[in-house]
Formats: C-alpha cells, structure tokens, sequence
C-alpha cells in the first residue's frame, strides 16, 4: 500500500511540475488579447490557461492528500524502542526514596548547620560543626 502511494506521490510531483512550466507568464497574454494564434490553439480560444489551471489544482489536491497518506502510514508503522530510557528509572518505583535515605538538619554528618532552639537560637554559626 505505500508503495503504491509513494508512486501516485511522485508522478503526482512530476505532473505538476510539468504543468507549471507549460503555463504562459502574464505577459504572453498581451498579445493573445489582440487576437494572435488564439483560433489555433488546442484549448480554443480562451487559451490552455483555465485547463491548466484546473488541472494544477486538482494535482496539488492529490498531492496534499498523498502527502497526509504517506505520513499516516509512516507514523502507524515506526516502532517505539525502549532503549532510550534507563533502567535506572524502571527499577525505582516512584517515591521510594525512604526516609532515612534524605539527609536532616540533625544528622551529624550533615554540613548543613542546625537553626534549631538549641544553644544558638539566632545566631548562625561562622564555620560548621563537625
């Protein structure tokens, strides 16, 4: 199935390339408009610029669509791996950091100086407790 949208995707690209490159430029009209060629021309004698038209859009519509097709169908066939996460993270179940495990204010190892209502009640000590 992508395939066969890949290839309606491409030749759908090169229609309208095609197309736009056989469009006149606003300037080859000026002289249509006084009546040159204009009743040997293929499309009659509006010219080929409302078939071109027409057809570029109803191309650019199919390529929009095609382009909304191939993304679907990428999107439903990659696959998620999970070697971007650590096990780390997969064998710590959240919140199980204990108790115990956080550092106090009380602890002896701790660095952190006690503001507590012991002997320095306000005071914040100059250089920290062993």
């Amino acid at each position: 199935m992508e395939k066969i949208v890949l290839i309606i995707h491409v030749l759908t690209a090169l229609a309208i390339i095609a197309l736009i490159l056989m469009q006149q430029g606003k300037g080859a009209s000026a002289g249509a408009s006084f009546g040159a060629g204009a009743s040997q021309t293929v499309f009659g004698s509006e010219g080929s610029g409302n078939f071109f038209t027409r057809a570029t859009s109803i191309f650019a519509v199919v390529f929009f669509c095609t382009s909304f097709g191939l993304a679907i169908i990428a999107k439903n066939s990659s696959q998620v791996t999970d070697a971007a996460i650590p096990s780390m993270i997969e064998s710590a179940p959240a919140g199980a950091a204990q108790e115990s495990d956080v550092p106090t204010a009380n602890d002896e190892a701790s660095e952190v100086p006690s503001m507590g209502s012991e002997n320095n009640a306000g005071e914040v000590p100059a250089v920290p407790a062993e």
